[in-house]
């Protein structure tokens, strides 16, 4: 179990739990440590100061375990677990004009008696299908062939270098990053979700978070509970529908329909044990069977609630739901009140569910005709305030602080509408002024009209201050505040679940410097079962976010950089790579998209991944170099077209990436750059334009002594340091928060 668990807390917290194994011979291990050291390195990691010493303490067998499986899973982290090949054996040197290498795959198959006739016969018509002609799309040479056509890499100051630390105890350090994922204010992303469930099965004996806020988070550690006969967390009719869907597979955020299962005697008497108490200690809860009725019909089908007549109120649940009983939701009492225009009345209803008033205020004061409605709100808001979760009121506070005439609107949404297909098919309409980007919890984004009016500026201001003021009460007040500033911009981790997993990944919305000559994207795909074609682009757009133009299978060449050709099959893996630099760009904007041609999607390859690598003009090197890799991200979200980030130009002429996280739904295939481009520009402009809540906004709010850390002198007590990776050298008692932590940031 500890070799799953372990890659799991490196991942996760940058840190190798301490292994234990002390020799009789002081220091027998050192010299495999500084070993260990040196191929971390090589691959973009390094141990820490503390980390070297204690290995250098072990026995030499148990330092070669603890590098096998971190080399293993750090490599992984990096995306260097596979190998990364191009069509193009020298690129980025040597790649032809497209044109010129069209008619190269033509003569090649015209010389093939296998081919000849039949790519005459494409020839007579005037229109030559490329996947038909031998030589292309498939690998020209082997992967070692490759690798010997380059030099080495020249190390650079500029290389990533991401420390890893010493943890505690295996025990420790598992039981402390379930307590932070299961305790999480945000939700989590897939992947983390998946890992919360496998250390909740270990952890379930263990000790337990005070309170798990996130209903996802919860059905998860049910779900182990349920598995171990412990007690169930419970406390709604959702909770209990959640659960089920946990058990079936399904979607536990209940946004897609899931498929029951049939379930085992034990597990429905437990289910319906569980609905039972929750409607005896409040029936009013009843009403929340009204928002998923059907899926509660569903599961009531598979429950057989009444072969079980000790547990009557758990019949009361499917009653409801089958309309045989009615219970009135909390919704429909609000709005039948603003139906009856009484906006006093419904504001106060919800300050009985403050979450819900939150996120109805905006629609609250528009519905407001007098000042005394507006006063009603904004005083309704005011008084829920204490009672609400802080990651609504940081929510609320971003979306108030945009809902002006100035600014694109952008929301994030948890459903998906119909709006998808008018971006997705790429139909374009002259939009007015205001605009309004959507991004459901999956990353699916797509573009409205905003119709709404302003809000009163009198009640924005005055509902802005006191969301800053309740949420600096909350926030904890360090005596000494050590910063990072390239952290200051990088947006809170308000939900985690459209952020992908991997290396160096930062929230949607989120700016980080750009530091080198080049930059070159890469992604890597393997398909599952059927051929696959993904094709790695980059557009480059204007200041008005017009195209200047891209790079592709299609354009291989062009100033700004290279195309490292098309493959279109990956039964073994396969790798694209566009190299750009930066000081040729004739453009504000550079945008890398990941196109599905043809075959698999994103979630059902083996597995496909996006990232970037920085390096200067001199280094050289394989076209993959792990230690020159920013940013390695898996592509796993709907859609046919990925958006993980832009590249902005400043007014200076310096580069930031802006962290988009989006998926286009796109065509069913053949899906290209050239046929997007006015998707994406409209799409980047709403995220470029947004103001997003950051670091920088949380630490304003925060008192104390605050220090922005100048990279060198650390303070010799203790602190506590935020920034993108923690430095080497802080004092033991400090707290540290790092990408991988930042929800920690986000008050309960």
């Amino acid at each position: 179990m500890s070799e799953r668990l372990e890659p799991m807390v490196i991942r996760h917290t940058h840190r190798i739990p301490a292994p234990s194994g002390l020799s009789d011979q002081a220091g027998q291990g050192g010299a495999t440590a500084r070993q260990f050291d040196a191929a971390l390195m090589s691959v973009g990691f390094k141990l820490s100061a503390g980390l070297l010493e204690h290995l250098s303490g072990l026995a030499e067998e148990t330092v070669v375990d603890t590098a096998r499986h971190t080399l293993d899973t750090v490599r992984e982290m990096a995306g260097d677990h596979v190998g990364h090949n191009t069509y193009f054996i020298d690129f980025p040197l040597n790649v032809p004009d497209t044109f010129d290498f069209w008619m190269q795959c033509i003569a090649g198959a015209l010389a093939d008696d296998a081919s000849r006739e039949s790519t005459l016969a494409q020839l007579r018509t005037g229109v030559v299908d490329l996947l038909t002609l031998p030589s292309y799309g498939n690998y020209q040479h082997t992967y070692a062939e490759m690798l010997a056509a380059h030099d080495e890499l020249i190390a650079a100051a500029g290389d990533r270098m991401t420390v890893l630390h010493l943890g505690g105890s295996v025990a420790d350090e598992v039981t402390a990053l379930y307590l932070a994922l299961a305790g999480s204010t945000t939700p989590l992303n897939e992947n983390t979700l998946r890992d919360l469930g496998v250390l909740a099965g270990h952890c379930v004996n263990g000790p337990q978070p005070e309170a798990i806020p996130v209903r996802e988070n919860r059905a998860v550690v049910n779900l182990a509970r349920l598995d171990a006969g412990a007690g169930l967390l419970l406390d709604t009719v959702t909770d209990v529908l959640r659960l089920a869907c946990a058990l079936s597979d399904g979607d536990v955020t209940l946004t897609e329909r899931t498929r029951f299962r049939s379930l085992s005697r034990p597990v429905r008497r437990a289910l319906l044990a569980g609905l039972d108490a929750v409607i005896a200690a409040n029936p009013a809860k009843l009403a929340d069977v009204t928002a998923h009725r059907e899926a509660f019909k569903r599961l009531g089908e598979r429950l057989h609630p009444h072969e079980y007549p000790r547990w009557p109120h758990a019949a009361e649940v499917f009653a409801v739901a089958r309309g045989e009983r009615e219970a009135r939701s909390f919704d429909s009492h609000v709005n039948e009140l603003l139906r009856a225009d009484d906006v006093t009345a419904a504001a106060q209803l919800l300050t009985a569910a403050p979450a819900k008033l939150f996120r109805s205020l905006d629609r609250l004061l528009r519905a407001c005709r007098t000042q005394d409605e507006r006063d009603a709100v904004t005083a309704a808001a005011e008084q829920a305030a204490p009672q609400t979760a802080g990651r609504v009121l940081l929510s609320v506070r971003e979306h108030l602080h945009n809902r002006t005439t100035e600014h694109t609107r952008t929301t994030d949404h948890n459903r998906t509408t119909e709006h998808t297909r008018t971006t997705s098919h790429n139909r374009t309409t002259d939009a007015p002024t205001g605009r309004r980007v959507f991004a459901n919890r999956l990353g699916r984004a797509w573009v409205a009209a905003d119709t709404r009016p302003p809000l009163p500026a009198p009640e924005r201001k005055r509902l802005i201050d006191a969301l800053d003021a309740e949420i600096r009460r909350r926030l904890p007040q360090p005596a000494h505040l050590l910063i990072d500033p390239d952290v200051l911009d990088v947006a809170l981790p308000l939900s985690g679940k459209a952020t992908a997993t991997g290396l160096g990944v930062l929230p949607r919305g989120s700016l980080s410097p750009v530091d080198g000559e080049l930059l070159r994207f890469f992604v890597y795909w393997k398909q599952t079962s059927r051929t696959t074609d993904f094709d790695l682009s980059a557009l480059l757009l204007d200041d008005a976010y017009e195209t200047v133009c891209w790079l592709s299978y299609t354009e291989l060449t062009q100033v700004e950089g290279e195309h490292s050709g098309d493959i279109t099959d990956a039964p073994d893996g396969a790798s694209e790579f566009i190299n750009l630099r930066l000081g040729a760009v004739r453009g504000t904007f550079i945008v890398p998209q990941v196109n599905i041609y043809s075959g698999e999607g994103f979630e059902e390859v083996e597995e496909s991944f996006f990232g970037f690598m920085l390096r200067e003009a001199e280094q050289q090197g394989r076209p993959f170099e792990a230690r020159t890799v920013r940013l390695k991200s898996d592509l796993r979200g709907p859609g046919r077209v990925a958006l993980p980030l832009a590249f902005l130009r400043g007014p200076d002429g310096t580069w930031r990436a802006k962290w988009l996280h989006l998926y286009l739904k796109g065509n069913p295939n053949s899906n290209r750059v050239e046929g997007n481009r006015v998707s994406v520009a409209t799409l980047l402009r709403g995220i470029v334009e947004r103001d997003y809540l950051t670091v920088r906004h949380l630490t304003d709010l925060m008192n104390g002594t605050t220090t922005l850390w100048d990279g060198k002198t650390l303070p010799s007590g203790p602190v506590t340091y935020i920034g993108l990776a923690r430095p080497d050298g802080l004092h033991p008692d400090s707290v540290v928060i790092t990408p991988e932590n930042l929800r920690d940031l986000i008050p309960a």
